[in-house]
């Protein structure tokens, strides 16, 4: 198995700079900030899925290809946060069984290594985030370096994977395990959200209290006109 793809780097070998450079942007965003900024991520990789998706349909349907595209994208970025969980679930539990092929390749019960490992997902829903943004980080920042390695050096990046792609998915899962712990030290910290969600408990329970009071107020004015 090859986490850095030959066929991925030989596909993108002409991708320019610009391109190339936003990829590893985005990686190294995605690598630091995947738990800080998880609702956004998931918001933007929803979208983004489903707007491909629904350009896709919209052309082999022979309809209108953008508005297509565009509507499905826009419903599914407004679904985003409440599909996380979902998300999660499936992710986890595909892994568990890609997992379990690998190890045990002639174990059965497949669909119950599917459900353990969704369930994992959920339950763990944070550290499962923090280690597929930190994966996904880490493979799309050496994707598009190889890539531009490849086009300063000249040099054939997609065979130099293939040789050494031992060493590089070794490299892959480690820097993915240190991204957790970069993401563990640079996520809020708990305290500060509890003071967040008691603030807005507070704010919560004070407007009922405000509302019954000018209640009052306005009926008692009203008896001092009627008087």
């Amino acid at each position: 198995m090859h986490l850095i793809d030959p066929d991925v780097l030989a596909s993108a070998r002409n991708l320019s700079y610009g391109a190339a450079g936003f990829a590893l942007l985005v990686g190294i965003l995605l690598w630091s900030l995947g738990w800080r900024w998880h609702r956004f991520w998931v918001v933007f990789g929803i979208t983004l899925a489903a707007g491909l998706v629904g350009l896709t349909a919209g052309r082999s349907a022979g309809g209108s290809v953008l508005i297509v595209g565009v509507l499905l994208a826009v419903a599914a970025g407004m679904l985003a946060l409440e599909l996380a969980r979902i998300l999660s679930f499936v992710t986890g539990g595909s892994a568990a069984w890609i997992a379990a092929q690998t190890v045990l390749p002639q174990v059965q019960e497949l669909w119950a290594v599917f459900l353990s490992g969704g369930l994992l997902g959920v339950v763990l829903y944070q550290l499962w985030t923090m280690l597929l943004t930190s994966l996904a980080g880490v493979l799309i920042t050496w994707h598009a370096g190889f890539v531009v390695l490849g086009q300063l050096f000249h040099f054939d990046a997609d065979k130099w994977a293939a040789d050494h792609a031992v060493a590089l998915n070794g490299g892959v899962i480690a820097v993915a395990v240190f991204g957790v712990l970069v993401q563990t030290r640079l996520s809020p910290k708990k305290a500060e959200d509890e003071k967040a969600d008691e603030a807005e408990a507070k704010d919560e329970t004070e407007k009922p209290k405000s509302d019954k009071k000018r209640k009052v107020d306005d009926s008692q004015q009203d008896v001092k006109k009627a008087a």
